[in-house]
């Protein structure tokens, strides 16, 4: 096998939930950043390899992918040792499936509404009914942890690596109330202690963090 090559930032929460599939299934990779401040990503080089000028992407041996979502489940399916990860089963894929939808569709748009104007627009006022927004992602979140450890079920997927990375960044807004999410709050703590956790998303996800926090904003 070829050595993988992953472009991204570490701001990137998509870039970070390839990071955590990559650490589980082991794997020998290159990690090469994107300048996008510096607009790399516009360069001819790096448009061969991802038109859409977007991060993550990957080079396998000369095969490009972009999206987080499909980069996971083609690394779980060409290299997982089992299937765990991203199963086979229909049924099972199915849930894992629809957990990834919910991340792509709601989880990843509802904190885009609150970071957006943060970071592109320098305002500083969040109205409230975006953090509520953002609580009904915690509730449904719980929902779906009601019967198990982990989002789809009892075993870990890369569903639950998508959501912990697009979360990490959100917590900053609207801590989790463990009393009112209980699941949600376990969950989180179960996820942080995977052992390449921090390496592959926790520490990468400071930066980002603490950029939030400097923008000193206020809820209205």
């Amino acid at each position: 096998m070829g050595k993988l090559t992953l472009y991204g930032i570490d701001g990137s929460p998509p870039v970070r939930s390839v990071l955590l599939t990559l650490r589980a299934l082991n794997l020998d990779f290159d990690y090469k950043i994107v300048n996008l401040m510096e607009k790399e990503h516009l360069k001819p080089e790096f448009l061969k390899i991802n038109p859409l000028h977007t991060v993550p992407a990957l080079d396998d041996n000369g095969f490009y992918l972009s999206d987080s979502h499909a980069i996971n489940s083609y690394l779980v399916s060409k290299y997982g040792r089992n299937d765990s990860l991203y199963p086979k089963d229909l049924k099972k894929r199915a849930i894992v499936d629809q957990r990834l939808h919910y991340d792509s569709s709601v989880v990843t748009s509802t904190g885009r509404a609150i970071t957006f104007p943060l970071f592109w627009e320098n305002k500083s006022e969040i109205p409230q009914a975006r953090i509520d927004a953002l609580e009904g992602v915690y509730k449904s979140l719980n929902l779906f942890l009601e019967n198990g450890n982990y989002l789809a079920g009892d075993n870990l997927t890369i569903a639950d690596f998508h959501v912990i990375a697009s979360l990490t960044g959100f917590l900053v807004f609207l801590p989790v109330d463990a009393a009112k999410y209980p699941d949600l709050a376990a969950w989180i703590k179960r996820i942080k202690e995977l052992p390449y956790y921090e390496e592959a998303n926790g520490s990468r996800a400071a930066q980002i963090i603490e950029f939030i926090k400097s923008k000193n904003f206020t809820i209205v």
